[in-house]
C-alpha cells in the first residue's frame, strides 16, 4: 500500500479511483466493512482503492474539550488498511484550514482533482466539509456514492465509542470482538524503577503515544510482539499501590523471554483478558507471590510462550 501525507505529494497517475473517506480510528469491524467494500468495487472495476483519513481526530480541532482517546495509533490504522488490500492511503492534516473547507471544495479539490475520485464509498453516518454539510445523500447527488449501512454484531451497531468504553472498563475481550482483533497498545520500552527485577519478574515499561485509551487498572493476560519474537505476557496497568509510586504505568513481564535488552525499541502489546483488579499488598513478599500466580495463569491460558495469532 502506498501512503501519502497530504495530497500534494500524491502522483495521481491513475485516471480514476474509488475513494473511501473517514476517521477510521481503530479500524473496527464497521470500518472494515466500509473499506473492504471500496477495495472490492475497485477490483471489480479495475480502479485503485484510496482511503482518505486524518492525522488526528477531527474533534481535536472542532471540539477539543470533547476529543475522545484514540483506540489505536495512526501506524496501526495504516497497517490495517494495508491488510484489507487498500491501494493507497492519503493522510490529511486536520487543522483549522481543513475544518473550514466547504463540502464542495473538499469534494472537488481534494477528492476529484487531487485523487481522481470517480466514485465514493462511505459509511451511513459519514459527513465531510464545514458544518458536516457533505452527508452521504449530498454526495450521492454529485458523484456516484455507495452508502454502506451500519455493521451489526449480535444485533448491536459496532461503534468506536463503545470500544473506548469497554477498554476503559477493562472489558478488553468484548472490545476485541468489536475490533475484529485483539486490542493492542504500541509503545517504546523505557527505563523504570526495576522493582520487577528485584522481585524476580523483570518487566518492560512502556511509554505510549499520547492520547490512546488506557485499560482499567489491573492485571491482564497479553501477548507482546518484539524484535525477538512474540511472547505471552502478564500486563500490569496502574499506580502500583504496594510501593506507592503514584504514577500510572503500563508494564509487561514476558514469559520465557531470553533477557536481551529492549530499551528504546518499539513493541506492540496485545491486551487479551483481564485477570484481576489492582491490589495493595501488605508486603513485597505478598506481591511477589501474587505475581507468580498471575504469571502461572497467563502461562496456562496462553499455552505456549509464543502463541500463534
Amino acid at each position: 500500500m502506498l501512503t501519502h501525507f497530504g495530497i500534494e505529494s500524491v502522483l495521481a497517475e491513475w485516471p480514476e479511483a474509488v475513494v473511501c473517506v473517514g476517521t477510521f480510528d481503530g479500524v473496527h469491524l464497521g470500518h472494515r466493512h466500509v473499506i473492504s467494500r471500496a477495495v472490492h468495487v475497485g477490483r471489480q472495476t479495475d480502479r485503485p482503492s484510496i482511503v482518505v483519513t486524518f492525522d488526528r481526530h477531527p474533534a481535536s480541532i472542532l471540539a477539543p474539550e470533547r476529543v475522545p482517546p484514540a483506540i489505536a495509533t495512526l501506524g496501526e490504522d495504516l497497517r490495517q488498511f494495508e491488510a484489507l488490500g487498500v491501494s493507497a492511503a492519503a493522510v490529511l492534516r486536520f487543522d483549522e484550514a481543513l475544518a473550514a473547507t466547504s463540502a464542495e471544495d473538499f469534494l472537488q479539490n481534494i477528492l476529484q482533482q487531487g485523487l481522481h475520485a470517480s466514485s465514493l464509498v462511505v459509511g451511513h453516518d459519514f459527513a465531510l466539509g464545514h458544518d458536516r454539510v457533505g452527508t452521504p445523500e449530498w454526495l450521492a447527488e454529485r458523484i456516484p456514492t455507495e452508502i454502506v449501512p451500519p455493521y451489526l454484531l449480535d444485533g448491536q451497531r459496532v461503534a468506536s465509542s463503545e470500544i473506548r468504553r469497554l477498554v476503559a472498563a477493562g472489558e478488553v475481550e468484548a472490545a476485541s470482538r468489536l475490533l475484529g482483533r485483539p486490542f493492542a497498545i504500541e509503545g517504546v520500552v523505557v527505563g523504570g524503577q526495576k522493582l520487577g527485577r528485584t522481585l524476580g519478574f523483570p518487566t518492560l515499561n512502556l511509554a505510549r503515544s499520547g492520547g490512546q485509551v488506557r485499560p482499567a487498572d489491573g492485571v491482564y493476560a497479553g501477548r507482546c510482539e518484539t524484535s525477538l519474537g512474540r511472547f505471552a505476557a502478564a500486563v500490569g496497568v496502574g499506580v502500583r499501590p504496594t510501593i506507592g509510586s503514584g504514577k500510572r504505568t503500563i508494564e509487561a513481564y514476558l514469559l520465557d523471554f531470553p533477557g536481551d535488552s529492549l530499551y528504546g525499541q518499539a513493541v506492540r502489546l496485545e491486551v487479551l483478558q483481564r485477570l484481576r483488579g489492582e491490589i495493595r499488598f501488605d508486603s513485597l513478599d505478598d506481591l511477589r507471590q501474587q505475581m507468580a500466580a498471575d504469571v502461572d495463569r497467563v502461562r496456562l491460558g496462553a499455552g505456549t510462550a509464543n502463541p500463534p495469532r
